[in-house]
This record gives structure tokens, C-alpha cells and sequence, in this order.
């Protein structure tokens, strides 16, 4: 199954996940990403109990998605909640402000780690060569599991850094992508990230456009490309 977290609360640019993106909430982007991807059994948004996020439930009633209400920095635990009465194995994180994802690279995200006996933990940025914003990761649930019961600190908000960090006897599988693009960046953080993604949406419209696709048009126009370049993203222990 695939859960997305959301809240409106983000530090550097609060409500970024129901802001207007061609039409349609940032948080609908992502929503209509996984869906396409055909490769999800449930789908749910995992947002906070802040009066806040009222406005992110009632953006999930509207585009039909199950929401389930947890701690505000627990993330971890959020997630843990949420699997709670449901069946699955694994579980696809994807975060809120990734509008730009790819469904192809969601199916063969999930494709792979199902090909792979006993994996606990895939990711397309274990090596990060697509954009940040593309990537997808998938965790095994019982190794959620063991992360609720052993990660503190910064590793309980980042929900799965905990299992790549202290993999243990977790078996972790990184996907690369050719040629590389890690030095771009489509997630939204920043004022400058929206002037890019906006940017994006207003050239190659309001659908799920391919990582190759997107990847080759950003080259053709570095005057995009370089909005956002000089933004850092934050150190695991500072988000």
C-alpha cells in the first residue's frame, strides 16, 4: 500500500501542499501519481491532528483517498498508526510536496521489490540519480516495525532513515536511473522550488509527465533549472 504524509505546516513555506498547481492541490499531484501507477492496493494520506490540517482532510474527502490523523513530529509512529486494521506487506512512503513523480518509476519501484525475496528496503535514492523530488522508497512492514520499536530522535520524523542507517540484517536494494540527475531538485521547500515547478507545469502541462521527459526538458532550459540550484536541502537531523 502507499501512504502519503501531508501537513500544512511545513517551516520554510507553510501550506505548500494545498497550494493551486495547474488547477489542482500540490497533494492531488501526488495523489494522481500513485493512483496511475497501477501498482498500489490501498492508498492513504497520513496527516497530523492540528487544527491545521482540517483543510488537508477535507482535500482528501474530496479527491475520494482515505486519511488517517497522527502526532505532528512522530511521523514514525503516524505511519505505524495507519497500517493499523489494514493488510499489507509493504509500504510505499511518498511525501506531499513531490507533485512531479513519475508513475513509471513508482510501478517498477514496486515491481522490483516484489522480483526480490526478502527484501526489507528499496529506494531510488540509496545512490540518488533522479531528481529529488522523483524518488520512491518502499519498506517491508515488519522492518517499519522494528524501526518503531528502536529508532529516537531526528529517525521517528524521517520515518525510514532509521532502516538505512542501521540496516541490522535488513536487506536494503538501491535503484539507479541513467543518465544521472541528482543535481536537479523538484520537490517543493522553498519559494524558489515553486517558481520552478510552476515553471514546469505552465511548459509541459497538468499530467504525469516521464523522469526522462522531465529531466531532458530541464536540461534544454538551465534558466529553469537554476531557480531553485542553490537551495540546500535540510541535514536529516535538522528537518
Amino acid at each position: 500500500m502507499g501512504i502519503i504524509q501531508a501537513r500544512m505546516g511545513s517551516t520554510r513555506l507553510p501550506g505548500k501542499v494545498l497550494r493551486e498547481l495547474g488547477g489542482r492541490s500540490v497533494l492531488a499531484w501526488v495523489v494522481r501519481a500513485a493512483r496511475e501507477a497501477g501498482a498500489l492496493d490501498d492508498l492513504l494520506v497520513a496527516t497530523t491532528v492540528e487544527q491545521t490540517d482540517d483543510a488537508v482532510a477535507r482535500e482528501c474527502d474530496r479527491l475520494g483517498v482515505a486519511c488517517h490523523r497522527g502526532p505532528v513530529d512522530d511521523v514514525l509512529t503516524r505511519f505505524v498508526q495507519a497500517l493499523e486494521g489494514r493488510r499489507c506487506d509493504a509500504v510505499m512512503r511518498f511525501t506531499a510536496d513531490c507533485p512531479l513523480l513519475d508513475p513509471a518509476v513508482i510501478r517498477e519501484a514496486a515491481l522490483v521489490f516484489r522480483a526480490v525475496p526478502g527484501l526489507d528496503y528499496l529506494s531510488t535514492s540509496l545512490e540518488r540519480t533522479l531528481p529529488r523530488g522523483l524518488d520512491v522508497e518502499i519498506a517491508r512492514r515488519s522492518a517499519l516495525a522494528r524501526a518503531d520499536r528502536e529508532a529516537t530522535g531526528f529517525h521517528r520524523v524521517h520515518v525510514t532513515s532509521y532502516l538505512y542507517e542501521h540496516p541490522g540484517e535488513s536487506r536494503l536494494l538501491g535503484l539507479t536511473y541513467r543518465p544521472a540527475a541528482g543535481d536537479l531538485r523538484v520537490t517543493l521547500d522553498t519559494e524558489d522550488d515553486w517558481r520552478l515547478i510552476s515553471a514546469v507545469v505552465a511548459a509541459l502541462g497538468d499530467r504525469c509527465v516521464p523522469a526522462r521527459t522531465l529531466i531532458g526538458w530541464l536540461r534544454e532550459h538551465p534558466e529553469v533549472s537554476g531557480l531553485n540550484a542553490h537551495v540546500r536541502q535540510k541535514a536529516l537531523q535538522d528537518a
